[in-house]
């Protein structure tokens, strides 16, 4: 069953999406105001989360803001009655990923959650594995507070093991993520792992980077290496 929290100050509204998305074995929490939302997505897993824009306390966009910010990658769909494209673009801005006018059909709304929950958002502007982060708006990547410096090559490649971490990338996922259809000769990408892990790893005493055999490459916290952390 999917797990989604509904943000909504209209308690009709937000009743009714509830009992509908129940039928359609979607479990929903709620929170009527934009300051306890953020107060259960820091509490709780959800793989949606449905964020009307006018809200009390806290409007969705500073909602959506601060999540993106926090790092926190939930796909989010804005419900709202603004239909206007400077709206939208707003929305997107702040870190939404779709976005759907009131009203609308139930229908609608459950496909988009559904398809939604299949991915976790691109929109994400903190991306960090241990005591490693990225930060992609300043463009600025540390690890233990110390500053490191990457290629735009190198950056490409730990942005996309960042984003799927803890779990595997393929070579030819990173190959394709780096140059597309244009790849060049096969050590290209073992030099650019190469001077990856030599930048965020070696001067470290715990390794983030890892090669698993026959299936590629992971950023991630070993467990013997946690207590470390």
């Amino acid at each position: 069953m999917l797990t989604v929290l509904l943000v909504e100050d209209d308690r009709d509204l937000a009743d009714t999406l509830i009992q509908y998305l129940a039928l359609e074995d979607i479990s929903c929490d709620y929170a009527s105001n934009g300051v306890a939302g953020l107060e259960l997505m820091s509490q709780h897993h959800y793989d949606t989360l449905l964020l009307d824009l006018n809200l009390p306390r806290l409007d969705g966009l500073s909602v959506c803001q601060r999540l993106r910010t926090a790092g926190d990658d939930t796909p989010i769909l804005m419900l709202t009655a603004r239909d206007q494209i400077n709206d939208k673009l707003l929305g997107f801005d702040a870190g939404t990923d779709d976005y759907l006018v009131k009203p609308f059909e139930m229908q609608e709304l459950v496909v988009r959650v559904r398809a939604l929950a299949k991915r976790r958002s691109g929109q994400v502007r903190k991306l960090s594995c241990g005591d490693l982060s990225m930060d992609l708006t300043n463009k600025t990547l540390t690890r233990q507070g110390q500053p490191i410096k990457l290629s735009p090559t190198g950056w490409t490649l730990l942005e996309t093991l960042l984003r799927a971490s803890p779990s595997v990338v393929s070579r030819k996922q990173l190959e394709q993520a780096l140059w597309g259809d244009e790849i060049p000769d096969s050590n290209s990408l073992k030099v650019h792992l190469f001077n990856l892990r030599k930048a965020i790893d070696m001067p470290f005493k715990t390794p983030l980077l890892h090669t698993v055999a026959r299936q590629g490459f992971a950023i991630k916290v070993i467990d013997a290496y946690k207590d470390n952390q």
